[in-house]
């Protein structure tokens, strides 16, 4: 059996992950993993709770486990599970044990943090538009990502630019 690569796309909301991580898929001729959280609250008839963040925990490692019996060498996910600790840990101010298990077992090959230089896009999931919070979660997911043990690149600049940065450190790595 093939060993996969696993890339992950991480940053703050609003950053071009979801474009980022199309975008790489086809370069690649791969699949990637969508962020579940969409599909899931999308479904909901009111606003999340912290229980919503364990199932959208076990959604997000479904899809994954999914696309990754059926991807090719590469995968590429547009989340991963520090997203919802990151989450549950501003709103809740604690996460479920479950979810930091998972991240502790689960293994990734690349990250790529997208940076904030993308206009916000308004969209009734997303929470925190003011610059000040951009930067904090920016710094956040940076300060994750450099203690996570993983090959991690930041992304910045116009999608063309962010593919070339991105292609260059997965390159690096198959």
């Amino acid at each position: 059996m093939e060993a996969i690569r696993k890339i992950v796309v991480i940053g703050p909301e609003s950053t071009g992950k979801s474009t980022l991580s199309a975008a790489l898929a086809a370069q690649y001729n791969t699949l990637w993993v969508p962020e579940y959280a969409r599909e899931y609250l999308d479904g909901l008839a009111g606003e999340y709770t912290e229980a919503d963040l364990l199932k959208i925990a076990r959604g997000q490692i479904l899809l994954e486990e999914q696309s990754a019996a059926q991807a090719k060498g590469l995968l590429i996910a547009d989340t991963d599970l520090y997203v919802l600790k990151v989450w549950s840990e501003h709103k809740y101010g604690r996460c479920a044990a479950w979810i930091l298990n998972e991240i502790a077992r689960r293994k990734y090959d690349l990250y790529l943090l997208t940076y904030i230089d993308i206009p916000w896009q308004d969209d009734p999931q997303r929470e925190h538009p003011e610059p000040e919070m951009r930067h904090y979660f920016y710094d956040v997911y940076k300060d994750i990502v450099q203690n996570s043990g993983v090959p991690w690149v930041e992304v910045r600049g116009t999608l063309e630019e962010r593919m070339q940065t991105a292609t260059a450190a997965i390159d690096q790595i198959l």
